[in-house]
């Protein structure tokens, strides 16, 4: 008999580190959780008052694969708004950010392509094209004095012609680096001129502390500010972080014209269609949410700030000032196994991190925090962390 297991290509891929952390914790009233990438704050209460509203009036059956018109008007208008003209037709809405990424990835990267992904970054990033068969490349940040910079010639040495996509998080999940308008125009004239996709993963756009741009100071820069609509550049985004709404699984894709009928046909053999009460949401969110990311950015800015530094008070410890995202990524002195010391600060003092370790190689030796929280939570977590360093050898 054979045995019933997965294809190879899928078993190598690597199991998320940071839910190894949390499922050693989750149910234990005792733990204060910053693993993962969400607010302390419900959904704003106006965003699911439109929910409820659809399913009671049993707004509950299939929708166009690309989404409800409303939806995608709406979205076309805000990104509009913020970076360039943009039309309904090159907008898909999708179930969560990361089913927009899938379906990028489907739509452009297949077995035996390259793909060239910066890094540290959220997993997913790295492990989406290889689950499709491609060949996955990364480029390291590094970590200065001055926090995470990037080595624009080394990315574009790495970006060979033949390369099929190069996919970009920025803010950056973990370390909060923004990109520079100055990077993205090299980089998207180097891509041109290669023909190589761009797969912007701009979840964190709008948590933005770094000044802006000029045109628009509450928003990250995007290549969406410098790109042609017919360009090679797909943005990917998502309405869990600016807008509250982690669990309620929506995302969007902006995408050139002529990929959005390819991108429909994937949304239908993949999940047909993002619920309608959902989107109806969603909706609600982005036509009347701006208030909600005014008063998010100034929370989560303060909560950075606090963060900060009180981490650099600590022994041994060096966080940088994240421009952007929701996370400090810290790093420990003499620390080598960061998700044994994750590991152990849930089973010994009630506190959830993230290892670095789950952001790839490059992120050994660091710790990942997600701070969007009150400034009362923050300091407990302190307390604790502090106790656990305390009882850490230089090397661990």
């Amino acid at each position: 008999m054979h045995p019933p297991i997965a294809r190879p290509g899928v078993l190598a891929l690597r199991q998320s580190k940071i839910r190894e952390v949390a499922n050693a914790g989750m149910g234990r009233p005792d733990v204060l959780a910053f693993w993962f990438g969400e607010p302390d704050e419900v959904t704003p209460e106006f965003i699911r008052t439109a929910g409820m509203e659809a399913l009671r009036e049993g707004d509950t059956f299939y929708t166009h694969n690309l989404g409800i018109s409303p939806l995608r008007e709406a979205l076309a208008a805000y990104v509009t708004q913020l970076h360039r003209p943009t039309s309904a037709g090159e907008i898909v809405v999708t179930n969560s950010g990361m089913s927009a990424l899938m379906l990028a990835t489907q739509a452009l990267v297949g077995p035996g392509d390259r793909a060239v992904i910066v890094t540290p970054v959220w997993p997913n990033l790295v492990e989406i094209p290889k689950i499709l068969g491609a060949e996955a490349v990364t480029v390291a940040l590094d970590f200065t004095p001055q926090g995470w910079q990037l080595d624009l010639q080394r990315l574009l040495d790495a970006l060979v012609p033949g390369t099929r996509a190069l996919y970009l998080n920025s803010p950056n999940n973990p370390t909060g680096w923004t990109i520079t308008r100055e990077q993205q125009q090299a980089l998207l004239g180097h891509c041109r001129r290669h023909g190589i996709w761009i797969v912007a993963d701009d979840a964190y756009e709008r948590l933005y502390y770094g000044g802006g741009t000029a045109e628009n100071d509450a928003v990250a820069p995007s290549f969406l500010d410098i790109a042609d609509p017919l360009d090679r550049v797909v943005q990917t985004n998502t309405f869990s972080k600016a807008w509250l709404m982690t669990g309620w699984r929506l995302g969007w894709i902006t995408a050139p014209r002529p990929l959005t009928d390819a991108l429909a046909t994937l949304v239908e053999y993949n999940t047909s269609c993002a619920p309608a009460f959902v989107q109806r949401a969603g909706l609600k969110a982005v036509t009347e949410g701006e208030p909600v990311i005014t008063r998010t950015v100034a929370r989560f800015r303060a909560a950075r700030d606090f963060l900060h530094g009180r981490l650099n008070a600590l022994p041994r410890v060096s966080a940088p000032l994240p421009s952007g995202a929701m996370y400090t990524f810290f790093r420990v002195q003499g620390l080598t196994d960061s998700l044994g010391l994750c590991k152990q600060l849930v089973a010994e003092h009630g506190l959830g991190l993230a290892p670095g370790i789950a952001f790839g190689p490059e992120g050994e030796g660091f710790v990942r925090w997600c701070f969007a929280s009150d400034t009362n939570r923050l300091e407990q977590g302190l307390e604790r962390l502090a106790r656990g360093l305390a009882r850490v050898p230089a090397a661990v």
